[in-house]
């Protein structure tokens, strides 16, 4: 009986170190929280040339087509897909230091509609390389001309 009850003892030890580890683990992400680095894409500038794409990471690279539509990955997408773009995020309203509490979903379902999202403050992650960083959209052109801009934090 002796042995019994020291067994269940380590198990039940076991299973709380084994969900503390856990909890750590979900923890740990890479929040970019350095300068604040302007993005502009030039109303009626060729997305596909890479002086209008903001290269973020390996992964992505976001711009916005003339034709109108949200902002899309350039590196794996050639237009947005309205809902889905861009590829490779998920965004949040809120800022860096509510991370755990943020709900993190496409940038059209967060934002709603992409003219509505001028002055707000989003949290994108990207998630190949597991980056978090704030960012805040400036402008949103008008007229489906294209042009937008915003502000993000850099790497540390």
């Amino acid at each position: 009986m002796r042995n019994i009850s020291l067994l269940l003892l380590l198990l039940a030890v076991f299973a709380c170190s084994k969900e503390e580890s856990s909890t750590s683990e979900v923890l740990f992400y890479d929040k970019w929280e350095g300068e604040m680095f302007l993005f502009e894409k030039e109303t009626g500038a060729d997305p596909i040339k890479e002086e209008n794409q903001d290269k973020i990471t390996e992964s992505v690279s976001i711009t916005r087509g003339n034709n109108g539509g949200e902002i899309y990955n350039a590196t794996a997408e050639n237009q947005s897909s309205k809902g889905i773009s861009p590829i490779g995020t998920e965004w949040a309203i809120g800022e860096m230091d509510n991370i755990i509490d943020l709900k993190f979903q496409s940038f059209r379902a967060t934002v709603g509609s992409p003219k509505s999202v001028v002055g707000k403050k989003l949290v994108l992650h990207i998630i190949e390389e597991d980056v978090y960083l704030s960012i805040e959209f400036t402008k949103w052109g008008e007229s489906r001309d294209g042009g937008f801009s915003y502000k993000r934090s850099t790497k540390n």
